[in-house]
């Protein structure tokens, strides 16, 4: 079993940044990858951002350039740094991370970006 908490969701302006974290606890020597999802209103969630055990990374197109992925091992985190908003990136975010053929899913944190 893995335990997912998720925190640093928020409103942001346009243009702004956000950092949104992920504690992994549990079964995490088995974990890979992990990242995270969004979903936004009416749509299905999708991948925004994966990274593996062995630090290697994958983006959705739409946030290329602009999201960073990276982990904390000796915290057993994973964060996502988001940088020039954009209103297309509201959505609720969901971190992900799969461990022995399962996959679990954290609560999910609201990010939302307007004027």
């Amino acid at each position: 079993q893995v335990q997912l908490v998720e925190s640093g969701g928020g409103l942001v302006q346009p243009g702004g940044s956000l950092r949104l974290s992920c504690a992994a606890s549990g079964s995490i020597f088995s974990i890979n990858p992990m990242g995270w999802y969004r979903q936004a209103p009416g749509k299905e969630r999708v991948l925004v951002a994966a990274i593996t055990s062995g630090g290697s990374t994958n983006y959705a197109d739409s946030v290329k350039g602009r999201f960073t992925i990276f982990r904390d091992n000796a915290k057993n985190t994973v964060y996502l740094q988001m940088n020039s908003l954009k209103p297309e990136d509201t959505a609720v975010y969901y971190c992900h991370a799969r461990s022995a053929q399962v996959n679990y899913w954290g609560q999910g944190t609201q990010v939302t970006v307007s004027s």
